[in-house]
């Protein structure tokens, strides 16, 4: 059953698209912010601290055309979606893995976050769509840091998925609507 605002392209109040590594699911999540018909903003939590990364930033840039407002936190996304999320403008976090990775590497208590984060997830005042990679299909990791990692970010993935109206699998740019729509 589609619900009208699906089909006139509006995003889920809260969205939710993960997937693998070059997947589409940001292609899928910018789309679907472009089709909302809102003033589209990209919350952006890469950090660029070398050369490769600064290309990847540049890139992920280039693909959005100047209607797009940024708001650039690599940490507390969960007080931006509290100070910039309402009704006429769509936030596209781009993405929970790597905010994930900059809590670890801060030294910041991840389940604290995860749960400030959800919290704020579940009450934007305006519609979100959350961009996170999908890691647990894979072998066990061979370290400590890694397994910590792939474990906080299925916990992670798992309470998003939760909240949301709608969840997203892209493989190989194909979507699959998993819950709602």
């Amino acid at each position: 059953m589609t619900n009208e605002a699906d089909e006139v392209g509006m995003a889920a109040r809260r969205d939710f698209v993960l997937g693998g590594a070059r997947s589409g699911k940001t292609g899928v999540a910018l789309a679907r912010a472009e089709r909302s018909g809102l003033r589209p903003v990209m919350v952006a939590t890469a950090t660029a601290d070398d050369a490769e990364m600064a290309a990847r930033v540049a890139a992920h840039r280039a693909e959005r055309g100047p209607e797009w407002g940024l708001v650039e936190e690599p940490l507390a996304v969960a007080a931006v979606l509290a100070r910039e999320a309402r009704d006429d403008r769509v936030l596209v976090i781009d993405c929970l893995t790597l905010w994930l990775s900059n809590v670890m590497f801060a030294e910041r208590d991840a389940e604290a976050e995860i749960d400030r984060l959800t919290a704020a997830f579940a009450l934007a005042a305006g519609p979100v769509i959350a961009v996170s990679n999908e890691v647990g299909l894979g072998i066990v990791p061979e370290n400590a840091l890694s397994r910590r990692f792939r474990d906080l970010q299925g916990r992670l993935n798992r309470r998003i998925a939760d909240v949301a109206d709608r969840v997203t699998l892209v493989v190989a740019g194909l979507e699959m609507v998993i819950k709602g729509g």
